[in-house]
Parts: structure tokens; C-alpha cells; sequence
């Protein structure tokens, strides 16, 4: 991965010149990566974008061109870049795994160190780990929609650029989708490739059945025919079925047909009784064309005849919730090692934030279900052995009891003084993870239309904490009113 220090805002760096002058150049912070409110309308998301964080933090380095640069702005004082000279990343990170579903305001990743350093960190960030948790949602959700039928992503085109269509495949194939179009980011990630032919193919030939028996011999045991170039029904299918029984009849595997427009839902159920008829009953249809997960949803409902779905500029621009809000706030700070618990205030409520230093925990039923999620204290601990009553920490009246349960801390150790203490998975081995804990989810919380909320509450202890920090702040401004009255 190419170096990113530099990807950053200019006042990430102006905030730490400001530490470095007035003398907190060694004042710790802690700082969490959360999201208010889920993308789509949806029940839950999919964490992305881990690895690359790790390697923005392994390849942390101002060179001598960028401390050229940041000299030339005539804002930044000589001290200041020679202590950038020497800038590495020397603190703690404990974040989610890539793969897991994850909910508002719980921490994705915690950062813990000098401030110099977190706060050079929220830009790259934000930036990675949001677009990719967005992009695994979205797949996810288009995944569920097709059902057994296996998704192809194919949005490299229509991606904001090459890094999005290179990191999109790779968060889509997290999300589930089983292959991309996409060359480079099956190249550098392992990703399975897959894909047909343009209709430009078809329109360069004499005739479509010409073009079909040309593609046909170039690949053999893996012929795909797109057959909407001038009639499905009329032209395509027809022409595709002769081509279909030649390449039988030679011993080999007709693979099937592609539609690309117009109703997918008739022109599939009309072709898959062609294909049916021909005796070419193994044949596959693949349906593309501007899909989405509620297309694709209500495309099956009708009894669509395809096994297979291309889908392309709906996921990888994540058209219809175009950013996921991920924000990474202070939640303490101190020295040496000592941290004092600090919040945010606003007229929103969804905007204060969650003091101290916390985790995250998630509650499953002996059947290995999800029961609810706990944002907690890092040093609380909770005992399968009795009984847990957490409630709603805006709507308090809202209780659940908790019995016969067991936990799972969700945050892991990534970063300890500065050095990686994980393996990170291969990206097959996180896709089969995320399938796997979705499948702890019951399916009203993955619902794509108004799906059942999924608790998520504050422990007891980091509710009061949080009340009492809210108090004393209310407190402060009323007696600063008062003194300025006087």
C-alpha cells in the first residue's frame, strides 16, 4: 500500500501544532470510530476496511517531499516538522473484526496514544473504514435479496475512481458477493474474476449467431452469451440455444445466457422454458441491468427464472445512501497512563457521546443467537452465571432481563506501542466469518424493508458515568452564567 500520511486534513495537523506549543506534545488521548445511524434504513452493517487501516499505521511516515510541502504552507514552525521527521505510530488499537455486523454508536476501533499521533489518524481513518463498511452493507443486503443465487459485482466503471472500484470489490466480497469484474482487485486481493462479453462483441460480427459461435470457440468451457443485443426472445435466445447444443455435442459444458435489459422477470421465465426445451436444462441465466437489492428482491417474488445476478452501479456508488456517518470523537483523555473520561455535548441528543474508555459486548442465547449488544466500561465483566437487566439509554423504561447467556468482547487487540499483535485473515476467511455471524442474527433484524431494531444499550455503570459527567458540565455553565451576571 502506497504511503498515506498525507491523507489527512489540514487541521488535523494545525490542532497538532497547537498541542506540540502548548506543551501537551506527550498528553494522552483516546479516541472511538462510530457510526449515529445505519445506512439504507437497514437492521445492521457489516465492518470493513481493517486491513487497511493496519497498513495506513504500518507505512506512517512524513517524508522529506511532504515536510517540503507542509513548510511551503508558511503555517507550520520549524520545531514542529523536525518533530514530524520522526513521526511513527507508537500507541494501542483494538478494533472489530472486518466481516461483523455492527450497530450505532459502538466503538468499530478504539485509538489509544500520544495525542500527536490519534489525532493525525481520524481523517485516513474515517475515510477507509466508512466507504468500506458502507460498500459490505449494501452487498450484504443485495446478497440477501438474491437468495441461493451466487452475485457478481460489476462496478468498476461506475465507480467515484479506481481506489473506490478497487476497495469496493474487495468490501463487496466481504459483504458476500462471489466474484468481481473488477482485474486488480482480483489481482491483489485473491478475489474470484468473472464476466462475459460486451454487446459491442455481438454488434462487431456479421450476425449475433456468428458472434456466439466465434465467443464460443474462443472459450469453450466457459461460454456465456449475452443475448439482449437486438431481441432476447426473437434473436438471442434462439441464436444462443444453437450455439448451446453445438458446443454439447462436442463434449463440452454450456455454460448459459446473460440479459442485460428490458423485464427481467418475463424475459427469464420465456427462456429458461426455450433453454428447457432444447434440452439445455443446466444452462444458467444471469440477470444484470441497474439492479439493487430491492429489484432483485421483487424480481424474485414474480418468479424470475435467473440463478445469477451482475450487479453493478447501485453497489459500488451505494446509490441510494451514498455515506455511512462515521465520526471518531474523544472519549478520554490523560497522562501516563492515567485517563480521565471526557464527552461531548450537543442540543442533539444523538450527538453527545459515550465517555470513557469502553468496549463492546455482545450477548448470545444458549441456541447461539444474538441477544442484544453492550457498550460497556473496558474494565467491567459480566457473569454468565446471573441474570442481566439492561435498559434503553434515552427511553429508560425500556428493560430487557437477560438469563442463560454467554458473551463475546467484539473489540480485539490490533496495535499494542505501536506494533501489529494480530494476523490478519484472508479476505475468503473473513467472508465465511461474516456469513457465519449473520447467521447469529434472526432474520427480522436482517429484514431489508423495516427491520426489527437490534438492542444496543449502555452498561449501568457507563450510564451513570455518562449522567454525571452530563450534570457536571450543566453545572459549570450555570455557575460561569452566574459569576458573569455578577
Amino acid at each position: 500500500m502506497e504511503n498515506l500520511t498525507m491523507l489527512t486534513d489540514l487541521y488535523q495537523l494545525t490542532m497538532m501544532q497547537g498541542y506540540f506549543i502548548n506543551g501537551y506534545r506527550d498528553k494522552e488521548a483516546v479516541f472511538d470510530v462510530f457510526f449515529r445511524s445505519l445506512p439504507f434504513d437497514g437492521g445492521y452493517a457489516v465492518a470493513a476496511g481493517l486491513e487497511q487501516v493496519v497498513e495506513f499505521i504500518e507505512n506512517l511516515r512524513f517524508q522529506e517531499e511532504d515536510l517540503a510541502y507542509l513548510k511551503s504552507l508558511n503555517i507550520f514552525q520549524d520545531d514542529f516538522l523536525k518533530e514530524l521527521r520522526h513521526f511513527h505510530f507508537t500507541g494501542d488499537i483494538d478494533a472489530i473484526q472486518e466481516g461483523t455486523p455492527v450497530f450505532p454508536y459502538e466503538p468499530i476501533m478504539r485509538v489509544k496514544g500520544r495525542i500527536l499521533e490519534t489525532q493525525l489518524l481520524e481523517t485516513a481513518i474515517l475515510n477507509l473504514v466508512n466507504f468500506e463498511t458502507l460498500i459490505a452493507t449494501k452487498a450484504s443486503r443485495v446478497v440477501a435479496a438474491a437468495g441461493q443465487g451466487p452475485v457478481m459485482e460489476f462496478g468498476l466503471r461506475r465507480a467515484q475512481g479506481p481506489d473506490a472500484g478497487i476497495l469496493g470489490a474487495r468490501a463487496a466480497f466481504i459483504g458476500g458477493c462471489q466474484s468481481t469484474s473488477n482485474i486488480l482487485a482480483g489481482e491483489r486481493y485473491g478475489i474470484p474474476v468473472s464476466g462475459t462479453q460486451a454487446h459491442s462483441w455481438v454488434q462487431c460480427f456479421p450476425s449475433e449467431l456468428e458472434a456466439f459461435r466465434a465467443y464460443a470457440r474462443t472459450f469453450p468451457d466457459n461460454c456465456l452469451l449475452l443475448v439482449d443485443t437486438y431481441s432476447a426472445l426473437e434473436s438471442g435466445v434462439p441464436n444462443a440455444i444453437k450455439v448451446g447444443l453445438e458446443l454439447e455435442a462436442e463434449g463440452y459444458h454450456f455454460q448459459g445466457i446473460r440479459i442485460d435489459s428490458g423485464d427481467l422477470t418475463y424475459l427469464s421465465k420465456k427462456a429458461r422454458r426455450m433453454l428447457d426445451e432444447a434440452g439445455l436444462t443446466k444452462a444458467i441465466i444471469v440477470g444484470s441491468n441497474d439492479l439493487d437489492e430491492e429489484t432483485i428482491f421483487s424480481i424474485r417474488a414474480q418468479g424470475a427464472a435467473i440463478n445469477a445476478w451482475g450487479v453493478g452501479t447501485h453497489l459500488i456508488t451505494s446509490k441510494d445512501s451514498p455515506s455511512l456517518g462515521g465520526v471518531y470523537k474523544l472519549a478520554a483523555e490523560g497522562e501516563n497512563g492515567v485517563f480521565h473520561p471526557r464527552l461531548k455535548v450537543s442540543e442533539n441528543i444523538s450527538k453527545i457521546t459515550n465517555p470513557g474508555i469502553k468496549k463492546v459486548v455482545r450477548f448470545y442465547d444458549r441456541a447461539g443467537k444474538a441477544m442484544a449488544d453492550l457498550i460497556a466500561l473496558d474494565d467491567e465483566q459480566f457473569s454468565d452465571q446471573k441474570s442481566l437487566t439492561i435498559f434503553d439509554p434515552i427511553q429508560t423504561w425500556k428493560r430487557k432481563t437477560l438469563v442463560n447467556f454467554r458473551t463475546r468482547e467484539l473489540l480485539i487487540p490490533i496495535f499494542r506501542k505501536g506494533k501489529r499483535v494480530c494476523q490478519l485473515p484472508t479476505l475468503l476467511d473473513i467472508q465465511k466469518y461474516s456469513r457465519q455471524e449473520l447467521d447469529t442474527f434472526w432474520d427480522e433484524v436482517k429484514r431489508l424493508a423495516n427491520p426489527h431494531r437490534y438492542i444496543v444499550d449502555l452498561s449501568p455503570k457507563l450510564y451513570d458515568l455518562k449522567q454525571q459527567l452530563l450534570l457536571t458540565i450543566h453545572n459549570e455553565i450555570k455557575s460561569n452564567q452566574s459569576r458573569e451576571e455578577e
